[in-house]
């Protein structure tokens, strides 16, 4: 089973670049969250989060399809491959999330975006976020524009869960990580 601390050893294998690192360790914590609240194995689900851009850097335009073989090489299971492929599905990929972790990784992908960018417009960042102020910048298609809130809400349907149900639980799991994430109090 993949854990958190061979899966950031893996990706330093393929990713220089801190936005990269950052995005990795938003997925981990929102992964967390959800492990947590399907009652999953959460430092699992964190360590699949965490790997799951394992060849962005070096294929943006081929994402996902220098991933299969390397890890299977690496020693991840088929399950935790395919998770991991399924993130990309009808964007860089054709399969189709089935599995509570696998919907989770394809709906937070985008979500963290949000969730990040709000946090880092407030003096507090994301210690003192509520659902609330969140759901306003999410409905406003301006912030954080690049973030696909319709990959977002499919994700969500998959797992028969609102939008709002699944952003709490994902700002709640990266208040855990605030510094780390870069979106604690601001000194």
């Amino acid at each position: 089973m993949l854990t958190l601390e061979r899966a950031k050893e893996l990706l330093a294998t393929t990713t220089t670049e801190e936005h990269l690192f950052l995005h990795a360790k938003n997925l981990m914590a929102a992964m967390g969250g959800l492990a947590q609240h399907f009652g999953e194995n959460k430092e699992h689900w964190m360590a699949i989060g965490y790997l799951h851009d394992y060849d962005y850097e070096k294929y943006p335009e081929e994402h996902l399809q220098h991933t299969e073989e390397p890890l299977r090489e690496a020693g991840l299971t088929e399950e935790e491959i395919r998770a991991i492929l399924a993130h990309g599905y009808g964007l860089c990929s054709d399969v189709e999330p089935v599995t509570n972790l696998e919907k989770s990784l394809y709906a937070v992908d985008e979500l963290t975006g949000i969730i990040q960018a709000a946090a880092r417009m407030r003096p507090a960042g994301i210690t003192d976020m509520e659902i609330s102020s969140f759901m306003k910048k999410f409905k406003d298609k301006k912030f954080a524009a690049k973030c696909d809130r319709e990959v977002i809400k499919k994700g969500c349907e998959m797992l028969g869960m609102g939008v709002k149900e699944v952003a709490a639980i994902c700002i709640e799991a990266m208040k855990e990580y605030a510094d780390e994430l870069q979106i604690g109090v601001k000194a």
